[in-house]
């Protein structure tokens, strides 16, 4: 008698529970990314004080040399005196930022900066153009 050979066992179904379950996690990393993303940060409910010192916060003092060789205090023209006085009553601890103009002479520039190392002003920044 001659075996006979059964058929593969055909696949009438998926099985779609690992698919699920892959799914259900994706889900819910996608929730929890997306308030952080809607929110911008963590939310965190801070506590209170009663005396409690608010630090004051300083914004930067802007120097601008133009072209011409003019020096600007934030957006008031000076000469180099009238920026020493201005730049020795503020905090050393303030943030400078010098703003020239790639068509200014140096010299104007180096004045600038030695009024500025001069005074100690250690917090400064020079801006540029990528």
């Amino acid at each position: 008698m001659a075996k006979c050979k059964k058929a593969p066992k055909r696949f009438d179904e998926i099985n779609v529970i690992p698919f699920i379950d892959i799914m259900l996690v994706l889900l819910v990393m996608v929730l929890t990314t997306a308030t952080f993303i809607k929110q911008g940060v963590i939310p965190v409910d801070l506590p209170e004080a009663k005396k409690a010192d608010k630090e004051k916060i300083q914004k930067e003092i802007n120097i601008y040399v133009n072209s011409k060789g003019e020096i600007f205090f934030e957006k008031e023209k000076v000469d180099l005196k009238t920026l020493k006085n201005k730049l020795s009553s503020i905090s050393k601890k303030q943030t400078v930022v010098l703003r020239s103009d790639k068509e200014s002479r140096f010299q104007d520039f180096v004045s600038v900066m030695d009024i500025l190392k001069e005074l100690k002003h250690e917090q400064l920044y020079i801006v540029t153009k990528e």
